[in-house]
């Protein structure tokens, strides 16, 4: 989550998950003031090998997307982490519980080490 505000989050893949994707060759993004709830499908991403829905983490509404995306998908596996974000999150009100629920980078390799 943004530490500037604790109120909005970025939701993208990590590079770990671009790299099982191989090259990405669309991106369905989300609608802006879209509600969600932790879990829901937002948008996908196509590859050359797959297609996977995007999931949101935690519950909000979606104020920003990634428009450069839908012109270059991938710009997703050059910068996972950094400009191929796929969309910020105003995080809802009450989910506490959602945020502490969720991995931190040394939890996710670890997790993917495992795989």
């Amino acid at each position: 989550m943004d530490e500037d505000t604790q109120r909005h989050g970025t939701i993208g893949i990590t590079t770990y998950a671009a790299k099982a994707l191989g090259d990405v060759v669309f991106v369905e993004l989300p609608a802006l003031d879209l509600e969600v709830s932790a879990g829901d499908a937002i948008g996908a991403v196509e590859s050359v090998k797959s297609a996977s829905d995007i999931l949101s983490p935690i519950s909000g509404r979606v104020v920003e997307r990634n428009e450069l995306l839908e012109e270059k998908p991938g710009t997703i596996n050059r910068g996972p982490e950094a400009e191929g974000w796929i969309a910020r999150i105003e995080v809802g009100e009450g989910v506490v519980g959602e945020v502490e629920g969720l991995m931190g980078e040394e939890e996710y390799r670890k997790f993917t080490e495992e795989e």
